[in-house]
């Protein structure tokens, strides 16, 4: 016997077929990819800065990681509730993120760069997912990723002020 038509996606009926589901599924995995890997390389600055800057960057870091990690949650979920599997494997993220993993141990400097521009990246993901999303009046997935893209801007933007 083969696969459910749940498990598959279907069987549910919120006004959204089922191949819109599917995409929107989709762009929110790439989204849950990216803030995941953000997830992890903030968490991995937060251990191994170094500098002047130590406290500031340290507390940042960690105030940034503990936001992400209740996102990809949210993301999580919202890819549940449309009837699909979240992925939740490094080899998973890995084939759908867009950033980069970082190798070595960067400066602090080197750090908040980074880290800029991957917050920015994910604003990216985010927006590139929203037309669908807009018009599909999927508006619990438009109303995620606004919250997104408004908390990543404004990272970015902390994290560029630093730079002066």
């Amino acid at each position: 016997m083969g696969k459910s038509k749940l498990a598959k996606g279907g069987g549910i009926d919120i006004g959204i077929d089922e191949k819109t589901r599917q995409k929107i599924g989709d762009g929110l995995a790439r989204l849950l990819a990216d803030t995941y890997t953000l997830y992890l390389k903030t968490h991995n600055f937060h251990w191994n800065v170094t500098g002047p800057m130590f406290n500031t960057l340290h507390l940042m870091f960690e105030a940034q990681y503990t936001e992400l990690s209740l996102a990809v949650d949210l993301i999580a979920e919202r890819i549940r509730a449309l009837g699909f599997p979240a992925p939740g494997s490094y080899r998973q993220f890995a084939a759908l993120t867009s950033l980069k993993e970082e190798d070595g141990v960067p400066s602090a400097e080197d750090m908040i760069r980074i880290l800029v521009k991957d917050q920015e990246a994910v604003v990216r993901t985010a927006r590139s997912i929203f037309p669908l999303v807009d018009e599909a009046h999927d508006e619990p997935s438009a109303d995620l990723l606004t919250q997104r893209m408004q908390v990543h801007e404004k990272t970015a933007w902390m994290l560029r002020s630093l730079l002066g």
